[in-house]
């Protein structure tokens, strides 16, 4: 364990927390987590992480611009669902992302784990771009996103980072009953 790794962890569980309150914050200390796990990531040549982290970073600042001026400028972008033709679509583009990553990572790279790294990293892109659009889905791709992980970190001995990912998946949990609560407080 790292410093920088233990400073992202932290970060990392901050902003996740108010992503679930929607509090707007998340999106400036998700932008200083992502950028501190760039790093971390580089050194450990999981490089699809590193540019994962890198969308990641310009996503913060869409998802800071969609929560607080999105949806017509009306302060912002309520819950709502995706709809079946979003859901297939997304799930399609994540798994052709993933193999195209794969294949650039284990061709051109000396990359650790090329093909879970970029699978995980397609599906990760997917959940980022649904919480900044705020579809409620988001959190059920985070689950399995991150249990994933979990195994993922734990096979490398990245103890505290599996640990994080293992706090994001509860966090998810919590994520996902809170929006739906909030999309039918609405109706």
């Amino acid at each position: 364990m790292t410093t920088l790794e233990l400073i992202a962890s932290v970060l990392g569980v901050l902003a996740v927390w108010l992503t679930v309150r929607q509090n707007p914050l998340c999106w400036p200390i998700g932008l200083v987590m992502v950028s501190l796990y760039a790093w971390f990531f580089f050194e450990a040549r999981l490089y699809s992480q590193v540019l994962l982290n890198g969308v990641f970073a310009a996503m913060q600042l869409y998802g800071w611009w969609q929560w607080t001026r999105g949806s017509g400028g009306e302060g912002g972008r309520p819950v709502v669902g995706a709809t079946a033709m979003e859901v297939g679509a997304g799930l399609a583009v994540a798994v052709l992302g993933g193999v195209g990553l794969g294949l650039v990572m284990a061709t051109t790279t000396e990359a650790a784990y090329p093909w879970p790294d970029a699978t995980l990293t397609a599906f990760s892109l997917l959940a980022q771009l649904w919480m900044a659009l705020k579809r409620w889905q988001c959190w059920v791709l985070w689950i399995v996103v991150d249990t994933l992980y979990v195994g993922f970190f734990l096979f490398q001995g990245y103890w505290l980072t599996a640990g994080l990912y293992g706090l994001f998946t509860l966090l998810a949990i919590a994520g996902i009953r809170e929006w739906r609560q909030v999309r039918l407080a609405v109706r």
